[in-house]
């Protein structure tokens, strides 16, 4: 599950994010410490799960929960906060959970093992109504559309607002986000690597050390992609390290 800590306490935000780094489940964790950053986040990132405070300075968690309960397919939330006054009207808001400071590791193990059930219950269903993943996607570029195959897709980046989709036989540019492209290879042996880069798994060429106990992977056009620190554990297991 990726997952974001909304808390303006920076040591509480460090804490928490090491204990949900050893818990089953979790693929990686980015932090923000208002509800305008949290926003930002989710949009950045395809977020799962939210370890939300109450007392954000001079806002509040609960307004951030209401805004999550209006989306499509909002991600699950836990409630971390030092109050607990607040337990009622958290279930209200559909909380997956409620967890109180200071940080406890059975505790916080313990709810994400709830998210990460509801999690997988959810992916399972998901599959089963599922309508068959797409071969082919189109591309504007130059006045023209392009039909490309996904399995010709070496990886996907985005730099200035501009994405590049790199094929094995060149390369196409588009105003299209990331997140768009993202979920039209759903189903394919694409992983998010960074918040700028989609790679093809079955085109990585090598991995290197990289910088801060990251990686840099070279793909099989030679292009070179970061492995950002967040997603680290998820691009580990995915490729077998």
């Amino acid at each position: 599950m990726h997952t974001l800590i909304v808390d303006d306490e920076p040591l509480a935000r460090n804490e928490l994010a090491y204990l949900l780094e050893r818990c089953e489940g979790i693929a990686s964790v980015v932090e923000a410490e208002s509800i305008e950053e949290a926003l930002e986040k989710m949009l950045q990132y395809e977020i799962d799960l939210i370890f939300l405070d109450i007392h954000l300075t001079s806002e509040s968690g609960l307004t951030l929960a209401n805004k999550i309960n209006q989306l499509k397919n909002p991600p699950m939330v836990i409630f971390a906060t030092a109050y607990d006054e607040y337990a009622i009207k958290a279930f209200e808001l559909n909380a997956t959970d409620y967890v109180l400071k200071p940080f406890e590791w059975p505790r916080i193990q313990d709810a994400v093992q709830k998210a990460w059930a509801s999690y997988k219950k959810e992916q399972v269903h998901l599959q089963e109504n599922k309508p068959e993943f797409l071969k082919t996607i189109p591309i504007q570029m130059d006045e023209r559309i392009y039909i490309v195959k996904i399995e010709d897709i070496i990886a996907i980046a985005v730099d200035n607002g501009i994405t590049t989709i790199y094929t094995i036989e060149r390369e196409y540019t588009t105003n299209e986000p990331l997140n768009a492209y993202e979920e039209k290879v759903k189903g394919h042996a694409f992983l998010r690597v960074h918040r700028s880069y989609l790679l093809n798994v079955k085109e990585i060429l090598e991995i290197q050390p990289w910088f801060n106990h990251t990686f840099l992977v070279t793909m099989s056009n030679q292009v070179k992609i970061p492995v950002s620190r967040h997603y680290m554990k998820q691009f580990k297991e995915e490729v077998g390290l």
